[in-house]
């Protein structure tokens, strides 16, 4: 969880204090604590994976993408805003917060991947990753969901933290929309998918 800014004498955006290699977490039960540890790697990945987001958000506002739910349209970078105001959650969660991902968020991801299946033709092979800026993009944020949620799972493992399932669960299911939503990409572009030939 990011600490609030505090401003030092020489009105500088560091403290110093972590330069032995150790931080503090939200929580300060385990005073302070190594930045090699599982909970802060998790932290990380999750701060990498949510500072990524934003970069494809500002793409696909820039090529108005959108997708059809419904009777109404809802745009790629809303959809994005959404999942990045939810990794804050998990990352206070990661913290020490009590908070936690409502299940009604997995299932919000949940129902646009299945209108997106509606639309796209079963997966039968490997996808290259590519095609289109968005696209790619997208899939390669799908990377960084599953590291995150490796590392996520580390820190249960590691019985560091207690973590809700929820955020378990909507980790997991969040690398699933990142990739429909780069198969979507290339969809609306009229991009045909490039599947691996294993040198046949």
């Amino acid at each position: 969880m990011r600490k609030k800014i505090t401003s030092t004498s020489n009105n500088t955006l560091y403290t110093g204090r972590g330069d032995n290699g150790t931080t503090t977490l939200f929580d300060c039960k385990q005073g302070r604590i190594s930045k090699s540890a599982f909970l802060i790697e998790a932290l990380g990945s999750v701060d990498e994976l949510n500072a990524y987001l934003g970069i494809i958000k500002v793409y696909s506002e820039m090529d108005k993408l959108t997708l059809k739910q419904g009777t109404k349209n809802i745009s790629y970078s809303s959809i994005i805003e959404e999942i990045q105001q939810n990794l804050f959650v998990i990352q206070a969660e990661l913290g020490g917060s009590k908070m936690f991902v409502d299940k009604k968020e997995l299932k919000k991801i949940e129902n646009i991947i299945n209108q997106i299946g509606k639309v796209l033709p079963p997966i039968t092979s490997f996808t290259i990753s590519g095609g289109s800026i968005i696209s790619s993009g997208l899939d390669f944020a799908r990377t960084l969901a599953r590291k995150s949620e490796r590392r996520i799972v580390s820190v249960v493992d590691d019985k560091s933290r207690i973590i809700n399932p929820n955020t378990i669960s909507y980790m997991n299911r969040l690398s699933s929309i990142l990739f429909a939503m780069s198969r979507y990409a290339n969809h609306i572009f009229s991009i045909p998918e490039n599947h691996p030939k294993y040198n046949k």
